[in-house]
């Protein structure tokens, strides 16, 4: 189903419809990426990575209903090759811990999207792992 041999394929999950149009409209910019699938909550993401196998999924932590680190659990529970890179507001180091624990591979402030998630997309798609360097020095300090 891939379109182009080198396509990186792409879910994203928000509750907010603006952010999602936002995301769609910086993903489908770039030449190796397309949006694939939308979802709004936990439920409707594994439904849609179910259907849709996407390469990569950005996933909101805060949702209504399921949300997203139980996502994300629920997700690598039935496919643990799943590539999330969790999108969110908070900085907080017990929700970093949380999210990758529950098998995130990176992390990236909604206020950095722009700056930062092109190339965690690619570097996540490419097997490695993203934390920014002000939460990754937070996280030290929890150890």
């Amino acid at each position: 189903m891939h379109n182009a041999p080198n396509l990186i394929r792409i879910l994203t999950v928000d509750d907010h419809p603006v952010l999602r149009k936002g995301l769609a409209a910086l993903v489908n910019a770039e030449p190796d990426l397309k949006l694939v699938a939308e979802a709004s909550n936990g439920k409707e993401a594994i439904d849609a990575f179910r259907s849709q196998r996407p390469d990569i999924t950005l996933m909101d932590i805060q949702m209504p209903g399921l949300d997203g680190i139980d996502a994300i659990n629920a997700i690598r529970t039935e496919f643990p090759e799943a590539r999330i890179i969790v999108l969110t507001t908070y900085t907080g180091d017990a929700q970093v811990v949380r999210a990758l624990k529950a098998g995130a591979r990176a992390y990236v402030l909604k206020a950095h999207v722009v700056d930062d998630l092109l190339d965690t997309i690619r570097a996540v798609h490419a097997g490695k792992k993203r934390i920014p360097p002000d939460i990754a020095s937070e996280l030290a300090r929890y150890r």
